[in-house]
């Protein structure tokens, strides 16, 4: 048997499943779906929401780590901005959505993984 013969039995035996094909089509299309949701959709908004709920808790003389990795201790909360103290009289002005992290949870993270 040539490359040929083999390729043409494949092709009929694929055409006798009828609507089979298109159904395993949709239902592979559908698998990856829900693999996609559980593994990268749904754990990146449970994280966003955590962060969420930390941007919202954040007060007065909490340690914190922002986005661009800068260590520091919050002085001032306002609407949409926090001032952070990075060393002894050296404030910073920080969006309040960079503010990822404080160290002791970062640690706790890192310990329990």
């Amino acid at each position: 048997m040539n490359l040929t013969t083999i390729l043409l039995q494949a092709q009929a035996g694929a055409g006798d499943a009828g609507g089979m094909g298109s159904l395993g089509s949709l239902l592979m299309i559908v698998l990856i779906f829900v693999v996609f949701y559980f593994f990268m959709i749904r754990p990146q908004s449970k994280r966003q929401k955590e962060i969420k709920k930390f941007q919202d808790s954040l007060q007065n003389g909490k340690n914190v780590v922002t986005s661009g990795g800068i260590y520091g201790k919050i002085k001032e909360v306002k609407e949409n901005t926090v001032i952070i103290e990075v060393a002894d009289g050296v404030r910073i002005k920080v969006n309040k959505n960079m503010v990822f992290d404080s160290p002791e949870d970062a640690a706790q993270q890192t310990a329990a993984k």
